[in-house]
């Protein structure tokens, strides 16, 4: 892929990235290292009362554990976040160690946020708002599919006026990320494909935004061809550790991407029928990823090359028609893990698309997007395909 002799960039990558199966034993390490004395341990009931992996985690921080925060609900929101804060105030904690999920990490990042700043968690809604480091926050992902624990993003949903919230700072980004493929091997089959499919998300919408950069298409190209090889296994054969951390991994890189070139209508998309719906992010990227690449075809043929070129897609000149392939390969490669195809399957109804579109040209991710959007009419045709299923 050629690139603009007038290219210029950023990529920025501050996270420490430790891999490896029981790799979790060096949480006590690195608090040690950031400097934590009194740790507060965010994760989820669920996590909690059905798995052992909070009290791993636990195990290995021992006396450094100051408090555990396990309100966090699946889709977290601003209560979430301020009740963890009042939590680790309470306990006197200097630091985060978060385990679990995207919802759960986000949420940590806005403890964090609130550990060293205070106030309200509204008041820092937007992007790079903060003028220094947040607490410190050693982030041990449970799924393979946000990044978020190299990503300077958290999403937190505003229950009271039915949107999510965008927080992008670079300041928030997690000090330490610790890969253990183990800790992802009791997710269930449905959310591991969902929580792949967000991973391939970031990826190819890396590789379409107006910011895509060298350093972000390597990374994302290559999360590409883990993911097409690694999703399917883990759902076929969820005990194996290879597959688990390759996915791991492959997240983790598509996290670093798109984390430095943005994502754009997908995103925007899984963003605002996320919020309105309820719809898992995951799946909400999956079931509008086909529809976005179809739309975006004509702006972005030399990008989707590239993309066909990783997923194992034939190559054609037409960059419509290269398009519809690539729309059609990642629509079955999803529904071949059980992933439904449509808004529908999942419940939305279709009276509800125009005003879906119009709240779409209100989140941050749109801007980036590789074919521009200015009016809702322009994607309302993209929400009526994703609410259909592409054919």
């Amino acid at each position: 892929m050629r690139y603009d002799s007038d290219l210029s960039f950023v990529f920025n990558n501050p996270t420490r990235v430790i891999y490896g199966a029981g790799s979790v034993s060096e949480a006590a390490m690195e608090a040690d290292r950031l400097g934590m004395g009194r740790v507060l341990v965010v994760s989820d009931r669920v996590l909690k009362e059905r798995t052992d992996l909070v009290d791993r985690v636990c195990g290995v921080l021992g006396g450094r554990v100051a408090a555990v925060f396990l309100d966090v609900p699946s889709d977290s929101g601003v209560e979430a976040v301020e009740a963890g804060y009042a939590a680790g105030r309470e306990a006197g904690a200097d630091g985060v160690v978060s385990v679990g999920g995207g919802s759960v990490l986000d949420t940590a990042k806005g403890v964090c946020l609130l550990l060293r700043e205070g106030g309200r968690l509204r008041d820092y809604e937007g992007f790079q708002n903060l003028t220094r480091k947040v607490a410190p926050h050693v982030a041990i992902p449970t799924t393979a599919g946000t990044g978020s624990e190299v990503t300077y993003v958290a999403v937190i949903k505003d229950h009271e006026a039915g949107r999510k919230l965008l927080f992008g700072d670079y300041h928030l980004t997690p000090d330490s990320a610790i890969l253990d493929p183990g800790m992802t091997v009791g997710l269930p089959a449905h959310l591991t494909a969902a929580t792949g499919m967000d991973a391939l998300s970031h990826a190819i919408e890396a590789m379409h935004s107006l910011q895509r950069e060298p350093i972000a298409d390597a990374l994302a190209t290559h999360a590409i061809r883990l993911l097409r090889e690694a999703i399917p296994l883990c759902v076929r054969e969820p005990e194996n550790l290879a597959a688990r951390g390759q996915q791991l991994v492959a997240a983790c890189m598509a996290g670093a991407a798109f984390s430095n070139a943005q994502v754009g209508l997908v995103h925007a998309m899984a963003h605002t029928v996320g919020a309105r719906f309820g719809v898992h992010h995951g799946l909400a990227n999956s079931i509008c990823l086909p529809p976005v690449v179809r739309f975006n075809a004509s702006s972005c043929g030399r990008v989707y090359r590239d993309v066909a070129h990783a997923f194992g897609v034939a190559l054609v000149d037409d960059p419509e028609a290269l398009g519809r392939e690539l729309a059609r390969a990642l629509r079955d490669f999803a529904a071949s893990m059980g992933l439904p195809a449509s808004l529908r399957a999942v419940g939305v109804p279709r009276d509800a698309l125009p005003d879906l579109a119009e709240a779409t040209l209100y989140d941050g991710a749109l801007v980036y997007n590789g074919r521009p959007v200015g009016d809702a009419s322009e994607i309302l045709p993209v929400w009526e395909e994703a609410w259909s299923g592409v054919p």
